[in-house]
Protein backbone atom coordinates (compact mmCIF):
# COMPACT_ATOMS: atom_id res chain seq x y z
CA UNK A 1 0.00 0.00 0.00
CA UNK A 2 1.06 3.27 -0.63
CA UNK A 3 1.01 6.96 0.95
CA UNK A 4 -2.52 8.35 2.10
CA UNK A 5 -2.10 12.35 2.59
CA UNK A 6 -5.26 14.36 4.32
CA UNK A 7 -6.06 17.34 2.66
CA UNK A 8 -8.16 18.90 4.83
CA UNK A 9 -6.07 19.36 7.90
CA UNK A 10 -7.84 17.23 10.07
CA UNK A 11 -4.34 16.20 11.67
CA UNK A 12 -2.13 18.82 13.09
CA UNK A 13 -0.64 17.65 16.45
CA UNK A 14 0.31 14.40 18.41
CA UNK A 15 -2.88 13.94 19.65
CA UNK A 16 -4.50 14.26 16.10
CA UNK A 17 -2.54 11.72 15.29
CA UNK A 18 -2.84 9.20 17.83
CA UNK A 19 -6.27 9.79 17.87
CA UNK A 20 -5.94 9.03 14.10
CA UNK A 21 -4.24 5.66 14.68
CA UNK A 22 -6.84 4.60 17.00
CA UNK A 23 -9.66 5.24 14.18
CA UNK A 24 -7.53 3.11 11.96
CA UNK A 25 -7.51 0.43 14.23
CA UNK A 26 -10.44 -0.10 15.25
CA UNK A 27 -12.93 -1.24 13.15
CA UNK A 28 -16.23 -4.33 12.72
CA UNK A 29 -16.97 -6.50 9.89
CA UNK A 30 -19.32 -9.10 10.04
CA UNK A 31 -17.56 -11.46 12.37
CA UNK A 32 -14.60 -10.02 13.77
CA UNK A 33 -14.01 -6.95 15.63
CA UNK A 34 -10.78 -5.02 15.72
CA UNK A 35 -9.72 -2.61 18.35
CA UNK A 36 -6.52 -0.82 19.30
CA UNK A 37 -4.68 -1.90 22.59
CA UNK A 38 -1.76 0.44 22.47
CA UNK A 39 -0.21 3.10 20.16
CA UNK A 40 3.83 4.40 20.56
CA UNK A 41 5.56 7.18 18.52
CA UNK A 42 8.69 6.94 18.29
CA UNK A 43 10.59 9.12 15.75
CA UNK A 44 7.81 9.78 12.93
CA UNK A 45 6.54 6.51 13.17
CA UNK A 46 3.56 5.07 14.98
CA UNK A 47 3.95 1.53 16.51
CA UNK A 48 0.33 -0.25 17.32
CA UNK A 49 -1.35 -3.21 19.01
CA UNK A 50 -4.23 -4.16 18.04
CA UNK A 51 -6.77 -7.14 19.27
CA UNK A 52 -9.15 -8.88 17.32
CA UNK A 53 -12.01 -10.65 18.55
CA UNK A 54 -14.81 -12.51 17.36
CA UNK A 55 -18.22 -11.13 17.51
CA UNK A 56 -20.23 -14.03 18.80
CA UNK A 57 -17.65 -15.19 21.21
CA UNK A 58 -15.87 -17.27 19.62
CA UNK A 59 -12.04 -18.09 19.34
CA UNK A 60 -10.12 -16.15 16.90
CA UNK A 61 -8.58 -18.85 14.17
CA UNK A 62 -6.13 -17.29 12.13
CA UNK A 63 -3.17 -18.85 10.13
CA UNK A 64 -0.26 -16.19 11.17
CA UNK A 65 -0.74 -15.86 15.59
CA UNK A 66 -1.79 -18.52 18.22
CA UNK A 67 -5.23 -17.79 19.84
CA UNK A 68 -4.89 -16.25 23.17
CA UNK A 69 -6.55 -18.17 26.17
CA UNK A 70 -9.55 -15.09 25.90
CA UNK A 71 -9.94 -16.58 22.21
CA UNK A 72 -8.60 -13.55 20.78
CA UNK A 73 -5.54 -12.37 18.81
CA UNK A 74 -3.84 -9.26 19.48
CA UNK A 75 -0.91 -8.25 16.07
CA UNK A 76 1.78 -5.59 16.00
CA UNK A 77 1.18 -2.89 12.99
CA UNK A 78 3.43 -0.13 11.44
CA UNK A 79 2.26 3.30 10.55
CA UNK A 80 5.21 5.30 8.74
CA UNK A 81 4.08 9.12 8.71
CA UNK A 82 5.00 12.41 7.73
CA UNK A 83 4.02 15.90 6.59
CA UNK A 84 4.02 17.10 3.29
CA UNK A 85 2.94 20.83 2.71
CA UNK A 86 1.19 20.50 5.99
CA UNK A 87 -0.55 17.78 4.88
CA UNK A 88 -0.46 14.95 7.03
CA UNK A 89 -0.02 10.99 5.57
CA UNK A 90 0.63 7.73 6.50
CA UNK A 91 2.01 4.38 5.04
CA UNK A 92 0.99 1.25 6.82
CA UNK A 93 2.10 -2.07 6.99
CA UNK A 94 0.82 -5.18 9.49
CA UNK A 95 4.22 -6.37 11.09
CA UNK A 96 3.88 -10.12 8.90
CA UNK A 97 4.72 -7.83 5.56
CA UNK A 98 7.99 -7.30 7.23
CA UNK A 99 8.52 -3.68 7.67
CA UNK A 100 11.97 -1.85 7.58
CA UNK A 101 10.78 0.43 10.68
CA UNK A 102 11.77 -1.67 13.82
CA UNK A 103 11.76 0.26 17.28
CA UNK A 104 8.47 -0.80 18.99
CA UNK A 105 8.55 -0.42 22.81
CA UNK A 106 9.13 -4.25 24.49
CA UNK A 107 5.80 -2.70 26.62
CA UNK A 108 3.45 -3.07 23.10
CA UNK A 109 5.73 -6.18 21.81
CA UNK A 110 4.93 -8.07 24.79
CA UNK A 111 1.18 -7.51 24.42
CA UNK A 112 1.26 -9.36 20.71
CA UNK A 113 -0.47 -13.01 20.41
CA UNK A 114 2.38 -15.27 19.39
CA UNK A 115 3.80 -16.83 16.09
CA UNK A 116 2.88 -19.87 14.74
CA UNK A 117 5.81 -20.00 12.36
CA UNK A 118 9.67 -19.04 13.88
CA UNK A 119 10.28 -17.97 11.06
CA UNK A 120 8.03 -15.42 10.10
CA UNK A 121 8.94 -11.67 9.25
CA UNK A 122 6.69 -10.95 12.08
CA UNK A 123 9.13 -12.90 14.08
CA UNK A 124 12.15 -11.49 12.57
CA UNK A 125 10.46 -7.92 13.05
CA UNK A 126 9.77 -8.77 16.98
CA UNK A 127 13.49 -9.40 17.50
CA UNK A 128 14.71 -6.63 15.76
CA UNK A 129 12.36 -4.45 18.29
CA UNK A 130 13.94 -5.76 21.05
CA UNK A 131 17.73 -5.97 19.92
CA UNK A 132 16.97 -1.99 19.54
CA UNK A 133 15.53 -1.92 23.39
CA UNK A 134 18.47 -4.01 24.40
CA UNK A 135 20.93 -0.97 23.28
CA UNK A 136 22.14 0.62 26.68
CA UNK A 137 21.94 3.68 27.61
CA UNK A 138 24.36 4.80 28.83
CA UNK A 139 25.26 7.63 31.45
CA UNK A 140 27.88 10.67 31.83
CA UNK A 141 31.35 9.04 32.30
CA UNK A 142 31.02 5.43 31.45
CA UNK A 143 33.37 3.66 29.23
CA UNK A 144 32.54 1.71 26.53
CA UNK A 145 33.89 -0.81 24.26
CA UNK A 146 32.21 -0.68 20.76
CA UNK A 147 31.12 -3.73 18.95
CA UNK A 148 33.23 -2.69 16.02
CA UNK A 149 35.05 0.16 15.27
CA UNK A 150 33.44 2.95 13.73
CA UNK A 151 35.29 5.34 10.87
CA UNK A 152 35.05 8.80 11.55
CA UNK A 153 34.45 11.67 8.63
CA UNK A 154 38.52 12.07 8.58
CA UNK A 155 39.41 8.49 7.61
CA UNK A 156 40.49 7.37 11.19
CA UNK A 157 38.42 5.12 13.30
CA UNK A 158 37.39 4.93 16.96
CA UNK A 159 36.24 1.84 19.63
CA UNK A 160 36.89 2.61 23.01
CA UNK A 161 35.03 5.99 23.79
CA UNK A 162 33.43 7.85 27.43
CA UNK A 163 29.88 9.13 27.40
CA UNK A 164 29.95 12.64 28.13
CA UNK A 165 28.27 16.06 26.39
CA UNK A 166 28.32 19.41 25.02
CA UNK A 167 26.11 22.32 25.35
CA UNK A 168 24.19 23.71 22.53
CA UNK A 169 22.69 27.06 24.39
CA UNK A 170 20.59 25.49 27.20
CA UNK A 171 20.69 22.58 25.98
CA UNK A 172 22.63 19.20 26.69
CA UNK A 173 23.92 17.16 23.64
CA UNK A 174 24.90 13.47 24.18
CA UNK A 175 28.31 12.99 22.70
CA UNK A 176 31.48 10.56 23.12
CA UNK A 177 35.23 10.95 23.98
CA UNK A 178 37.91 9.13 22.00
CA UNK A 179 40.04 7.33 24.25
CA UNK A 180 43.14 7.43 21.67
CA UNK A 181 42.75 11.21 20.51
CA UNK A 182 40.51 12.70 23.25
CA UNK A 183 38.19 14.03 20.63
CA UNK A 184 34.59 14.42 20.68
CA UNK A 185 32.53 12.87 18.16
CA UNK A 186 28.57 12.25 17.60
CA UNK A 187 27.35 8.31 17.74
CA UNK A 188 24.23 6.77 16.72
CA UNK A 189 22.25 4.74 18.85
CA UNK A 190 22.66 1.99 15.92
CA UNK A 191 26.46 2.27 16.39
CA UNK A 192 25.89 1.37 19.94
CA UNK A 193 24.55 -2.68 19.79
CA UNK A 194 26.43 -4.76 20.89
CA UNK A 195 28.67 -2.51 22.77
CA UNK A 196 30.40 -3.61 26.17
CA UNK A 197 30.60 -1.06 29.45
CA UNK A 198 34.54 -1.03 30.22
CA UNK A 199 33.74 0.45 33.30
CA UNK A 200 30.67 2.43 35.15
CA UNK A 201 30.57 5.99 35.96
CA UNK A 202 28.61 4.95 39.42
CA UNK A 203 31.23 2.41 40.28
CA UNK A 204 34.29 5.19 40.19
CA UNK A 205 32.47 7.70 42.04
CA UNK A 206 32.25 5.95 44.97
CA UNK A 207 34.38 2.86 46.30
CA UNK A 208 31.32 1.59 48.81
CA UNK A 209 28.73 1.90 45.38
CA UNK A 210 31.24 0.27 43.77
CA UNK A 211 31.67 -2.26 46.24
CA UNK A 212 27.72 -3.15 46.25
CA UNK A 213 27.56 -2.98 42.82
CA UNK A 214 30.25 -5.23 42.21
CA UNK A 215 28.06 -7.80 44.67
CA UNK A 216 25.04 -7.43 42.56
CA UNK A 217 26.85 -9.04 39.63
Amino acid sequence: MGWLFYTDGRVQTYADEKAEIARLCTFEGETRRTELVKACKVGSTWYAAATVTSIDGSPVEDTTYVTDADGSITFGAVFLTRYDDGCWGYKDMEESAGPNESRAPLGLIELLSDLKDPDSYAQDWRQRCRDWAAIPDYEEGDKIRLATPVTLTDGSTCQIVSATHYKRGRQKRRCYRIEETGGLVRLSKASLAGSELLSSAKGAASPVLAEYLAGRE
